[in-house]
């Protein structure tokens, strides 16, 4: 209104009487406009709490521990006068009063994830199928086989590749707008035109606390990888001592099963020639029978343990061969508390939970200082026509935080850090319920093993010898030595069954009793959502 005034008075010098009417207007609508505005800035600021929806508020306790324990509110009456459960709006919060979360002291020390040293992802090539030796495959090859080609240890790279590309993508600075205004441009000679260009600039380190939440996130995926490796490792082991001891007992049955035949042929012999009864003979075949079933079922475990074994190493297709390895460890008692210790120093599981509490702990800094505005700048050059000269606007401005402080994002985050606190600690106690489990399926199988070793296998054999003898001798009769020896091949079943559980005990706790090779890896679905609060404002 101003500059089409302004025109008119200059083609029209008669008129100096109503330009003076006019601009006395415009100015008076220009300080009613400043008026209007001052006025709703001192009422937004000074209206009550009642006049607007009230944000979620809460006193964001201190991370640390100490203060916590001692400032933390009481929790909640819970009585038969006051019952937890009621039925109230969702809206009303004052209701039902949970117990407040608090951390635990299984925390470790605050660090910048840069500092943490990493080491690499692992990566597997192409699945390959090799041509298996004749004198059999070792559990080396096929746990290598498993850590190129399993499928889950390349889901948990890829999810940890994922979450450092996020890491890099969080700290990047927004674009700049550029762009052309043109104002005026239907009146001649009068039009106005303006380049500008337009940057956010981001305060208070947000965008380097944004890249320290999420090199605590790449720390614990890489920790996430390094324990499916072991668990896949696991997997593999404990399914090839499975074939390893079915492939034991299937020689063990094929060597008593020739003895076997051959004395069932001679109690038919015997029993041709009347000198044994029927019952001989029948008793004979009937252990016959026995050790094929027996040697079915063996065969059965073997062709089940290989598949797992296959297919847990990611090579499922890959031919059928002899095992190549031995039952016997060489470990014997153990100090429990020592393992135990060795557990919690070692886990890559106890570790990927730590890199979650710092994941945490830097988000609850990083929400801390989400309400302090980013500046926005606005620099205009162009030229007016009207007067023929140039143009050079400034325009700067921020958001103001008077309805949203990002109280509900802290108190959110504070609950999420004292959440992962206790997972460190629930993974500690799992870790210690797992190993009890372990330790008594350990200590059994080394009293077994022991005790078949020295006494029971020795007496076996001895006994063995001596029906032998009596029977050679005449003292004793066909089902007699029968006896005998199935007691004999019973006891070497035993032992091997044993030694195949002691081993097994063993290989999961080398393996840091990590067990799931092929079960779906976790993942991380935040994606780079802190990028986004920090040029949200809001």
């Amino acid at each position: 209104m101003f500059c089409n005034d302004y025109c008119d008075c200059q083609g029209n010098p008669d008129t100096l009487e109503n330009r003076g009417t006019k601009m006395a207007v415009t100015t008076s609508s220009r300080s009613s406009w400043w008026f209007a505005l001052g006025l709703s800035s001192v009422i937004g600021c000074a209206a009550p709490p009642t006049a607007w929806q009230q944000p979620y508020q809460e006193q964001t306790p201190p991370a640390d521990v100490a203060e916590v324990s001692r400032d933390a509110p009481p929790v909640a009456d819970i009585s038969p006068e006051n019952p937890p459960v009621q039925l109230v709006s969702h809206l009303d919060s004052s209701v039902l009063q949970g117990p407040q979360l608090q951390p635990t002291a299984l925390v470790p020390p605050a660090f910048h994830a840069m500092e943490q040293p990493t080491f690499t992802v692992a990566q597997g090539p192409t699945p390959a199928v090799p041509a298996m030796p004749g004198g059999g495959i070792s559990l080396q090859e096929i746990q290598d086989l498993a850590l190129a080609n399993n499928p889950t240890i390349r889901q948990s790279s890829a999810t940890a590749f994922a979450t450092e590309h996020y890491r890099h993508q969080v700290g990047r600075y927004a674009n700049p707008n550029a762009g052309y205004s043109g104002m005026q441009l239907a009146d001649q000679n009068t039009d106005q035109h303006v380049l500008f260009v337009e940057q956010e600039f981001v305060t208070a380190h947000k965008l380097r606390l944004n890249e320290n939440v999420l090199g605590h996130a790449v720390q614990a995926q890489r920790w996430d990888v390094e324990s499916q490796r072991f668990r896949v490792l696991t997997d593999v082991r404990l399914a090839f001592l499975d074939a390893l001891v079915a492939q034991r007992r299937m020689e063990v049955i094929d060597n008593f099963r020739e003895v076997a035949a051959k004395g069932a042929e001679l109690a038919a012999q015997r029993f041709k020639a009347m000198e044994t009864a029927q019952s001989d003979q029948l008793q004979a075949e009937i252990q016959l029978n026995e050790l094929e079933v027996l040697r079915q079922q063996a065969q059965f475990t073997w062709d089940a343990a290989w598949q797992a074994m296959a297919a847990t190493a990611g090579v499922p297709e890959m031919a059928k061969s002899q095992l190549a390895g031995q039952l016997k460890t060489d470990g014997g008692q153990l100090d429990w508390e020592e393992v135990y210790s060795n557990l919690l120093a070692s886990s890559p599981e106890l570790q990927a939970a730590c890199s979650r509490v710092n994941k945490a702990r830097a988000n609850l800094s990083r929400q801390e200082v989400q309400a302090i505005p980013n500046v926005t700048a606005q620099l205009q050059a162009g030229h007016d026509n009207s007067t023929g000269s140039g143009m050079i606007n400034v325009q700067i401005g921020a958001p103001i935080p008077v309805f949203n402080k990002n109280s509900g994002n802290m108190s959110a985050a504070y609950r999420e850090y004292s959440r992962a606190t206790h997972a460190v600690k629930r993974v500690e106690m799992s870790l210690k319920a797992r190993l009890a489990e372990v330790s008594r399926q350990y200590d059994s199988a080394l009293v077994a093993v022991q005790r078949y070793e020295e006494q029971i296998l020795p007496k076996a054999k001895k006994t063995l010898d001596l029906a032998e003898q009596a029977y050679t001798a005449g003292e004793f009769s066909f089902i007699q030595v029968l006896i005998v020896r199935r007691t004999y091949f019973d006891t070497n079943l035993q032992y091997i069954e044993s030694l195949g559980q002691l081993a097994k005990a063993h290989a999961q706790i080398d393996g840091l009793l990590l067990t799931g090779g092929l079960d779906e890896p976790g993942d991380f679905t935040e994606g780079d959502v802190l990028r986004g609060q920090t040029f949200s404002q809001q």
